[in-house]
């Protein structure tokens, strides 16, 4: 495991803090069982760690090794289940919730599908399960489109060969995995060694402000965090709702547009503005959120699947009441952390992480108040074993926060997935209807047709399961 999957994987010690994505398909009509059957088994192929199942290294000498599961079962994993009727959306995010509340079996690969059929309309529902560790937002997003289809025929892509066991015994295993973080960081003091030293004799007032800026934003990264800034969003505990708002992409990128930001800020203000109303329906002010958001890392050479992201975990101005104004400082805030000098030394902080006792690290991320994550997904309708993808929802896990609220964009439309901790937010329904009015509040920004975006985000897909 890479250190960054390794804290996904580690901090499930504490099952509050348990790393479980659900992504939930709304398709248009049931899919071909057989044709469906196949395309997840070529997945496998792909993704080799759908096949693998983690086990331990002696005396934690290194991380958990991924090894072919030999005793690899695809019907397992792959499961097709009818909704009671009437078949509502209700019905699909309550089994989807459970999936979010249910521990993996560490004795097998950390995922499992399941399709349900009977939903009304005619249309019926694929649910992934994924532990973290396999893969990140847009990880998954990358694995989706090598398996998914821009037409109802499909496409004949071939038939990948079945992933090779690796039959190196666990002492090598531990021997080469030690030796590869020693060397990487050795040829990485190598390269920084001449520069740096080229900069201390050229320019030493500016090498000496160079690393205590980043010996300062190391600290920044990984600092402790021991307080909850919201008074009213406190308690953490296993149990989780779900509930899904839409938005229009093109209004979400215009809102944006008109204040000269990004649909990621349009996004994270529109959340922010939810969360304020929230907090406003409880009696409570509040200043300041404290976020914990993804960074990827990832680049075109990675590999599918595996985490290439960091968490910058820091604070979100709450009490601007001006929308333009508000989403330029939540531009400038998320800005000046993707600049972090110390964003590159994820790993490290990641490595250091992994060594803290978990109730410590535990402690850090339940002081955090939310998660929030924006994935690109496709500008244009895709298929999956015949069946047309209407509607794309990602479950986050809270890890510690009171609740995930996370954005996929396909084909037009933003789907937003709200993973609430019911001791932390125990009225859902009334969290939702504020977000909803917090996505209509930034749309506006964005011309004449944002009023009637916000009434179709308070309809049928916005209400929470019972």
């Amino acid at each position: 495991m890479s250190q960054s999957d390794l804290f996904s994987w580690s901090m499930e010690r504490d099952p509050v803090l348990r790393s479980t994505i659900v992504s939930v398909l709304i398709l248009d009509t049931d899919p071909d069982w057989d044709r469906l059957v196949e395309t997840i088994d070529r997945g496998t192929r792909l993704v080799p760690r759908l096949r693998h199942r983690l086990v331990a290294a002696p005396f934690g000498l290194a991380p958990p090794r991924w090894t072919l599961d030999q005793g690899f079962d695809l019907s397992w994993h792959l499961r097709r289940v009818a909704l009671p009727e009437p078949g509502t959306m209700s019905a699909v995010l309550e089994f989807a919730r459970t999936e979010a509340m249910t521990a993996f079996d560490p004795a097998r690969a950390l995922w499992r599908s399941t399709l349900l059929s009977g939903l009304s309309g005619g249309r019926c529902a694929l649910l992934m399960t994924v532990h973290h560790s396999l893969t990140d937002g847009i990880g998954g997003i990358q694995i989706a489109a090598a398996l998914l289809d821009f037409d109802r025929a499909g496409t004949d892509r071939g038939h990948p060969p079945e992933p090779r066991h690796d039959h190196d015994g666990a002492l090598r295993d531990i021997v080469a995995w030690n030796w590869a973080v020693g060397s990487d960081l050795l040829r990485g003091g190598i390269r920084a060694t001449p520069d740096t030293a080229w900069r201390v004799l050229v320019h030493p007032a500016r090498a000496v402000r160079d690393s205590a800026a980043l010996a300062t934003s190391v600290v920044r990264l990984a600092k402790p965090i021991t307080a909850t800034l919201s008074p009213v969003m406190i308690e953490r505990s296993l149990g989780r709702r779900l509930a899904v708002l839409d938005a229009p992409v093109d209004q979400m990128r215009s809102a944006a547009r008109a204040v000269g930001c990004t649909m990621n800020d349009a996004f994270l203000t529109a959340v922010v503005i939810g969360l304020r109303r929230y907090h406003e329906r409880h009696g409570a002010k509040v200043d300041q959120l404290r976020l914990t958001m993804p960074i990827s890392l990832r680049t075109a050479d990675d590999r599918l699947g595996g985490n290439r992201i960091t968490l910058a975990r820091f604070a979100l101005p709450v009490d601007i009441a001006e929308t333009e104004d508000l989403m330029r400082a939540v531009d400038a805030a998320v800005g000046g952390w993707r600049r972090e000098p110390a964003i590159p030394l994820s790993g490290a902080v990641a490595a250091a992480f992994n060594r803290l006792p978990v109730g410590a690290v535990t402690k850090m991320l339940k002081h955090v108040d939310f998660v929030a994550s924006n994935v690109p997904g496709s500008p244009v309708p895709l298929y999956v074993a015949g069946a047309r993808i209407d509607r794309m929802y990602a479950f986050g896990p809270t890890i510690g926060t009171a609740v995930n609220v996370t954005l996929i964009s396909h084909a037009g439309t933003c789907y937003v997935a709200i993973n609430a901790d019911t001791a932390a937010i125990p009225d859902l329904a009334t969290l939702t209807e504020c977000l909803a009015a917090g996505f209509a509040t930034v749309l506006r920004l964005g011309g004449e047709r944002a009023p009637q975006a916000a009434a179709e985000a308070t309809g049928e897909a916005s209400r929470s399961t019972p």
